[in-house]
């Protein structure tokens, strides 16, 4: 079991982007949270330092301290945009924003890539198809 977060690296995760996660603090705390498995280095310039999903679950208070490193995080399953015939009542807060907005992004680059001028204003093959799923995430992006 790992130690949480000290309290300067707490004040990094709790002032994060709500929306993508990107961490701004001093290179030694970014280290320590990357070693803890609570962040990443992204790979390409300018290298700036993410929040992993354990990250992000104890920014949310879901856990206080996060698991081994060798461990996995559980997966949360798949998106779905909200249609109203969920059995389950529908969760809300930073983690259904981020994936709405990851969503919607996705949404935009299928556009892009399968509309021959790149156009991002029309639909796309996928959401003629899906007329109610892409109904439901423009709605609620």
């Amino acid at each position: 079991m790992t130690r949480p977060p000290t309290a300067a690296q707490r004040r990094v995760i709790d002032a994060a982007d709500p929306v993508t996660g990107r961490l701004r603090g001093t290179e030694a705390q970014l280290t320590a949270l990357v070693k803890r498995g609570l962040a990443f280095r992204h790979p390409r310039p300018p290298h700036d330092h993410f929040l992993t999903p354990e990250g992000h679950r104890v920014r949310q208070g879901i856990t206080q301290v996060p698991g081994p490193a060798g461990e996995a995080p559980a997966a949360t399953g798949v998106f779905a945009a909200r249609t109203g015939g969920e059995p389950d009542p529908p969760r809300s807060g930073p983690a259904r924003r981020r994936e709405v907005h990851s969503a919607w992004q996705g949404l935009l680059e299928l556009r892009r890539m399968t509309n021959r001028d790149g156009a991002v204003d029309r639909p796309c093959g996928w959401e003629r198809t899906h007329l109610v799923q892409a109904a439901a995430l423009a709605l609620e992006a």
